[in-house]
């Protein structure tokens, strides 16, 4: 094989790799980097816009890798994915048999969709709002799907659908557990049924105390880490209906999972019953229909479709790294980094979707595979590899003080800011809550006196004051329900 010598490697085309070979090139005008990536297209970051200190817009485009040499002369792209790496030598090993040394190693080869199952044709992994966009083209001939997940990406898929009948399995009580609580969830399901837009009504503006955690009957899962309850009493001002049948297409099983899932044939083999679609809440009939593929749920209902769509996170891209290194590698399946996104092993860093942040982080920040932090830790990543390279320190990047995320979802902005499911707070704290049916929803969550999150969905333009609040941790108590009044107009007082 060839060997080819260089001072910077990254590996992966994706908006981590792409963001910290940009900026490696940028710092080493003169210095060869490799960006190695199985793909022949890279993703790049187009329109970026710093919205607010932590928060930023940005779009994220495919081009062909080309596009990317031609604006930074210095990056080679190398298409090939990787087959080995001995880090202990500083050596990695690409696909078509080439061997490149290099003095620091940047590894950003993302995470793969969680599939309920592998291998199976049937079943589709949708890990981002982009492939969920491409799927929708998948959809055409189907008659009824089966969306199996509770983050973003499901709720997303479930409002894009049109046409088609969607069975929806959830293993919480609530819908969108990842993005946002119960609250949030009944503010946005109304965008989903077919009804006419009612005129807006205004919720009460209440404080929640967090649900009692007496009920010893439920098991203490992963999922009562994610966030908190709201108390029994919380839609008490919102009037809304239950989430049973939002939709005349939408029907959503909660707390359950994938049992198993079944090959039409097999399917003929269990001599079970399967149901028909659920017209109401007594419902169980005898489907007719001989589907493709069937999906036994926990809950020991079978269901027929066309196919499943698996929209149940993701895990880290490791497998090609850990042979033959010994890498400390996170309960989540990411490898671990520390504030100067070095993984265990000397010279080799990583950023994005394959790493696990292992620092002890700010109070109101924590990891979630989204794009934005992709992009922030691919930047820093390549900062801290630049610094090190050249014997200089260098300050936490300030984009980890605070968790910030802004997106869309049905059509709303939204914005989440610090700890706004409440994420590893306990029961120590409570939610204020104030909304305009139709027109936004207001949530932050506030611990002793000081705000430690929110949600934001709507036009609010309360992003930048609360953003503040968050950072300087100043005491709210003396401001009581005063502090989401529509009519107090909140950045006079913290300016």
């Amino acid at each position: 094989g060839v060997t080819v010598r260089g001072r910077f490697a990254v590996v992966g085309g994706g908006i981590a790799g792409v963001t910290c070979a940009e900026k490696l090139a940028a710092e080493f005008p003169s210095d060869d980097i490799f960006l190695m990536t199985a793909s022949p297209v890279i993703k790049a970051v187009t329109n970026f816009k710093q919205v607010s200190k932590t928060l930023e817009e940005f779009d994220v485009e495919e081009q062909p890798s080309s596009l990317l040499e031609k604006r930074y002369p210095n990056i080679r792209v190398i298409q090939s994915g990787v087959k080995h790496l001995k880090s202990d030598e500083h050596k990695i090993y690409t696909e078509d048999g080439t061997e490149y040394i290099y003095e620091k190693l940047c590894l950003c080869a993302g995470a793969k969709p969680k599939l309920i199952v592998e291998g199976n044709p049937y079943v589709l992994g949708i890990r981002d709002t982009d492939s969920a966009q491409a799927f929708q083209k998948n959809l055409a001939q189907a008659e009824r799907i089966v969306v199996v997940g509770n983050g973003g990406i499901a709720l997303e898929l479930v409002y894009e659908i049109q046409g088609c009948e969607v069975i929806w399995a959830i293993k919480d009580k609530a819908i969108g557990n990842t993005f946002f609580d119960a609250g949030a969830a009944e503010f946005l399901l109304p965008k989903l049924s077919a009804e006419s837009r009612e005129t807006p009504i205004k919720c009460k503006r209440t404080k929640y105390t967090v649900e009692g955690r007496e009920k010893k009957g439920r098991p203490t899962g992963a999922s009562d880490k994610l966030g908190s309850a709201l108390g029994p009493d919380w839609h008490e001002g919102l009037q809304l209906k239950g989430t049973k049948e939002f939709s005349y297409k939408v029907h959503i099983e909660l707390l359950c999972e994938v049992k198993k899932i079944h090959l039409q044939q097999e399917f003929i083999q269990l001599q079970r019953t399967s149901l028909t679609f659920p017209k109401g809440e007594k419902n169980v009939e005898a489907d007719e229909v001989l589907w493709p593929v069937y999906v036994e749920l926990t809950n020991g209902k079978i269901y027929g479709c066309d196919f499943i769509v698996s929209a149940t996170g993701v895990v880290p891209n490791v497998e090609p790294f850990l042979d033959g290194n010994n890498f400390s590698v996170a309960e989540d399946g990411g490898l671990k980094v520390d504030k100067h996104m070095q993984t265990s092993l000397p010279d080799v860093y990583a950023a994005g979707d394959i790493c696990t942040a292992a620092w002890e982080p700010s109070p109101v920040w924590h990891q979630m595979r989204l794009w934005t932090q992709a992009r922030q830790m691919g930047w820093y990543a390549a900062k801290c590899m630049a610094a090190d390279a050249l014997g200089q320190s260098i300050d936490m990047d300030f984009s980890f003080e605070l968790f910030a995320h802004i997106t869309k979802f049905f059509n709303y902005k939204v914005v989440v800011l610090g700890k706004y499911n409440a994420q590893g707070l306990g029961s120590d704290h409570e939610l204020m809550l104030r909304c305009t049916k139709g027109h936004e929803y207001v949530k932050v969550v506030m611990q002793n006196g000081r705000m430690m999150g929110a949600v934001l969905i709507g036009e609010t333009d309360l992003e930048e004051t609360f953003e503040n609040l968050i950072l300087n941790q100043m005491d709210l108590s003396a401001y009581g329900e005063d502090l989401l009044n529509p009519d107090i107009d909140i950045e006079d007082y913290f300016d």
